[in-house]
């Protein structure tokens, strides 16, 4: 069955870093863009940062651009996300997320359980 595993999250301080692994199975995932979504508290669902199915293309949201790296390993089918200086704002549940197109709906073939980034001094 298919499976996206988030794990490295937790609490960090403002202006720290974690990086976000999405470990996946059961599909081919050399064939899928891979997402990172989030959802804060009391907050929809609001995409992050995107990367095409061979890694040479990557997209961020205007709240992330600078400080995120999304990146892929397609021969260990699993996709990064590095987050350097981050701010209270960027706490939320963090999903990977998959489907075979490009675009900003936030709407995917499969999701992950989401992992929770709090940044907090």
């Amino acid at each position: 069955q298919v499976q996206l595993v988030e794990s490295g999250g937790g609490l960090v301080q403002p202006g720290g870093s974690l990086r976000l692994s999405c470990a996946t199975s059961g599909f081919t995932f050399s064939s899928y863009w891979m997402y990172w979504v989030r959802q804060a508290p009391g907050k929809g669902l609001e995409w992050v940062s995107f990367i095409s199915t061979g890694g040479s293309r990557t997209y961020y949201a205007d709240s992330v651009k600078g400080r995120f790296t999304i990146s892929r390993d397609n021969a260990k089918n699993t996709v990064y996300l590095q987050m350097n200086r981050l701010k209270p704002e960027d706490t939320a549940v963090y999903y990977c997320a998959a489907k075979r197109t490009m675009d900003y709906v936030t709407k995917y073939d499969y999701w992950g359980q989401g992992t929770q980034v709090t940044v907090s001094s």
